[in-house]
């Protein structure tokens, strides 16, 4: 589930880290790290779901409230909970795999309660939601609809949802973008994801051998970057700029099919959106130029080569 530009993304973090630590780094502890991202990444995805979920279940709290008041008017007596029994949130609520994952990491202690009965009274006073309860059949695509508008009109697009969120995960802006749309495709098929396992197998090979082939051949992935730079001091380059290019000439060397295409784009996009603002144009003409020189060279050995 978690794409190859999130698992750079990760890589590129643990060799940053590794990089500024000052202790000495143990056997393992690079992996670790990167593990310990992933497992960030699966915490704001289940928390995405847990927020989503409680904010549709809230009709029930509402109407226990309203109900319990001292002079109840006949409104309050008579809130409508259709939503609670929306066959797309049973599904969810009752999949066992997520049920493992919220006993597991317990996201209600991150939930902000009076954000979420703020949400809930938006949702309640929202036209969408008055249409949806008005009747009384249950079409899926109706079930559907109604929460993907809790989570795209009321989550996403609310201030201080997306700032509640960012201060309880640092990985929002890393991670929000995929997970979003991962929340969208479970949407569609509730209780179809194996939350233990966010990234296929092949995946999960590229991001260990990504990493632990920057981490042994870094010395030589840099003495071909070194040349390239010119009239530039090797020290004064940027570290994440230095990193996504060692990431960028491995990808060339090590991994056979990968198109040396996408993996300059790749890189292109990282520096842009995490390094300083010329570090696009910067890491473009030194890949380009490496890949170009190891072409001549005969040391370009990609898959799409040898089928030539």
């Amino acid at each position: 589930m978690i794409s190859r530009r999130n698992i750079r993304v990760k890589v590129m973090q643990t060799l940053y880290t590794v990089s500024t630590l000052e202790k000495e780094i143990k056997p393992g502890e690079p992996q670790q790290i990167l593990q310990k991202l992933f497992d960030q990444t699966r915490s704001l995805f289940i928390y995405l779901i847990y927020f989503l979920t409680e904010t549709a279940r809230y009709a029930e709290t509402d109407a226990h409230q309203r109900a319990s008041k001292h002079l109840p008017t006949q409104e309050d007596l008579h809130v409508n909970t259709k939503i609670t029994g929306n066959e797309v949130l049973l599904k969810m609520v009752n999949d066992p795999a997520l049920k493992e994952q919220l006993s597991k990491q317990k996201p209600g202690q991150f939930c902000d309660k009076e954000l979420l009965r703020k949400i809930y009274h938006l949702l309640a006073e929202s036209p969408e939601y008055k249409s949806y309860i008005t009747h009384p059949a249950r079409e899926r695509a109706d079930e559907k609809k109604i929460l993907e508008f809790i989570l795209n009109d009321l989550l996403l697009a609310n201030e201080s949802f997306v700032a509640h969120v960012e201060e309880v995960f640092s990985n929002w802006d890393d991670d929000g973008e995929m997970l979003v749309q991962l929340l969208s495709g479970y949407l569609s098929k509730p209780g179809s994801y194996n939350f233990n396992q966010m990234m296929s197998a092949d995946k999960a090979s590229f991001a260990k051998n990504l990493l632990q082939t920057v981490l042994e051949k870094g010395e030589h992935l840099q003495s071909l970057i070194i040349p390239k730079l010119k009239n530039w001091d090797p020290d004064r380059i940027a570290l994440l700029d230095m990193i996504m290019m060692k990431m960028g000439v491995a990808e060339f060397l090590y991994f056979e099919t990968i198109p040396p295409k996408v993996t300059i784009n790749e890189y292109i996009d990282l520096a842009k959106d995490y390094s300083t603002p010329q570090s696009g144009h910067f890491v473009n003409g030194i890949l380009d130029n490496i890949h170009k020189e190891l072409l001549q060279q005969g040391k370009m050995h990609k898959v799409e080569y040898k089928k030539a």
